[in-house]
């Protein structure tokens, strides 16, 4: 395997970031909603949680048809978060607790309720206006077939008929997710320009960069082509290869420009790509010198709890990332995923989230596979990326009422795919009957939390030695502090093949025991195991960190 030589020290190449979905982190204002001043008042719990920064989910206007990634106004707060007076004053408290924020960039698509789109539904085809989005004629008999057969990430056509066309010269526009989310056309240079402008209306705020949402949709294939689709027309974008409206090589047009931009801000502002792409070298053409810094790596996030997948996961991931100088980053959640914790707890592992007859999970051995994997996340080179609540142990809540649902995978698919609302429960922060200290006292959050989560709140793990907050806590500080976790190598060590066992630097080794039976551990001090013991032997789903004297 390649190993870097690189040793730069932007901190976006080591930083553990933590992602917040701010209508589920803390209510301030007592509506059942998370705010950004409720954001504000937990920043020391973060400082003291060990991470370097946080990325907020969206926090811009918007209809929420889904979950604030349909933006009506880009250089606004959602009135439910507050104000650009509250933004301000969150980055500053950030900022002053030694916290960088991202914030996401939904640059794909609208919200059908964006200025843009409205004025686009007012103006005749061809116009200007339309030219800001996907607009085209309907094919077949009164043209009341769509333009080609692209289909939706929500399941469905990924076309919709304008309203009020019933005649021959009606249109659709293009939707890659929800109707309520049309794309935008990036070959316009209105657009461009309109984008440029958002960017610098953020950096001069003060954010410190941008995830960039759903960045592979943003090209779309001169002339529109039909697509090639296997599986019965689900949407598998890691799969597709020359797709004509995912990964199309001109949208590094886009990136590129972006990069110029943002560096003019000096070399500390940085851009996530979020890119579900077919392999290790597609993703890594996101990251060339002159394109974004860094991008999610989603194969970790969907691998299984099994030693050869996730040893070819991190080998491939290192070693295209190499090649364009870009760091790695591991995450294991997100407000898109199942939460980690239950999809270890089954058998399948890192099940898909479209599974729609899913295992009943094992909770107990979910939990004892999670906290073993935050030592393999943490040791690995380059960045981490943590979910709200993954540090309590949160699982995934399967048994929400379908009337709470909100996500549109629910919607669009019939009711058969219950979608990601179980990953955005409200976190449990004190108390022992909901809402938990999410909201003030006798307050319904927006969506309700299970009773068995009086256990798992901060105030419950607060202190108590074995608890997951302890463990990332103390984990956090002591990755922190190890100079040889700065490293960008590593250097696999002879184990079973059930174990993984990697050195970085000189002296810092991880060991991770994906087996059923117990190991011996070789004859190198314990710094941190697990049971928070030094002890010799590492039991079943278990994991030790070693430090030689």
């Amino acid at each position: 395997m390649s190993t870097s030589t690189r040793h730069d020290d932007a901190w976006w190449r080591t930083a553990v970031i933590y992602e917040i979905y701010p209508r589920s982190f803390t209510d301030a204002n007592g509506d059942g909603h998370g705010d950004l001043p409720g954001i504000t008042s937990r920043l020391p719990y973060l400082r003291d949680l060990g991470v370097d920064a946080i990325w907020i989910a969206p926090w811009y206007p918007s209809p929420m048809a889904d979950g604030g990634y349909d933006v009506s106004d880009y250089t606004g707060i959602h009135p439910l978060y507050g104000t650009l007076d509250d933004a301000r004053q969150l980055l500053e408290e950030a900022h002053r607790h030694g916290l960088r924020v991202l914030i996401d960039l939904v640059a794909n698509h609208t919200s059908n309720q964006h200025p843009w789109f409205r004025a686009a539904l007012a103006s005749a085809p061809g116009s200007r206006e339309r030219d800001r989005y996907i607009f085209r004629p309907g094919k077949g008999e009164g043209g009341h077939e769509p333009p080609n057969n692209w289909i939706s990430a929500f399941r469905g056509s990924a076309w919709t008929r304008v309203p009020g066309s019933s005649d021959d010269s009606g249109e659709y526009y293009m939707h890659t997710f929800a109707p309520e989310q049309p794309d935008l056309n990036w070959e316009s240079e209105d657009v461009r320009l309109a984008f440029d402008d958002i960017l610098r209306f953020w950096l001069d705020l003060g954010v410190d960069g941008f995830r960039v949402d759903a960045a592979p949709a943003m090209g779309k294939k001169a002339g529109l082509p039909d697509a090639v689709y296997s599986r019965d027309l689900q949407f598998q974008s890691s799969e597709w290869v020359d797709n004509p409206h995912w990964d199309v090589d001109t949208l590094h047009e886009v990136m590129r420009r972006w990069r110029a931009l943002i560096d003019t801000y000096g070399p500390d502002k940085v851009f996530v790509a979020e890119a579900v792409v077919s392999g290790p070298e597609r993703l890594a053409a996101y990251l060339r010198p002159d394109e974004l810094h860094t991008a999610f790596n989603f194969p970790y996030v969907h691998a299984s709890w099994d030693p050869a997948e996730l040893r070819t996961v991190i080998d491939d991931a290192l070693d295209a990332l190499d090649l364009v100088g870009a760091p790695a980053t591991w995450a294991m959640s997100s407000h898109d995923e199942i939460r980690h914790l239950t999809r270890f707890g089954r058998d399948v592992g890192g099940a898909p989230l479209e599974l729609e007859d899913r295992a009943i999970s094992d909770v107990a051995l979910g939990r004892r596979r999670a906290r073993a994997a935050i030592f393999l996340t943490l040791a690995l080179p380059g960045g981490a990326y943590l979910y709200q609540g993954e540090e309590l142990g949160l699982p995934e809540v399967e048994d929400l009422p379908a009337e709470v649902l909100q996500d549109p995978v629910f919607h669009r698919s019939g009711g058969r795919i219950r979608g990601r609302d179980g990953c955005r429960v409200p976190l449990p922060w004190s108390g022992r009957t909901q809402p938990f200290g999410f909201s003030p006292p006798d307050v319904t959050p927006w969506l309700p939390q299970p009773a068995a989560w009086a256990e798992l709140s901060v105030d419950a793990q607060d202190g108590e030695p074995g608890s997951m907050l302890t463990l990332y806590r103390r984990l956090l500080a002591l990755r922190r502090g190890i100079s040889d976790l700065r490293d960008p190598g590593l250097t696999w060590i002879d184990s079973p093949e059930s174990v993984l066992h990697f050195r970085r630097g000189a002296s810092f080794e991880c060991v991770v025991n994906l087996g059923s039976a117990p190991i011996k551990l070789i004859d190198v001090p314990v710094l941190i195991s697990t049971r928070g013991e030094s002890e010799r032997e590492l039991p079943a789903d278990a994991a030790a960190w070693l430090m030689a004297d």
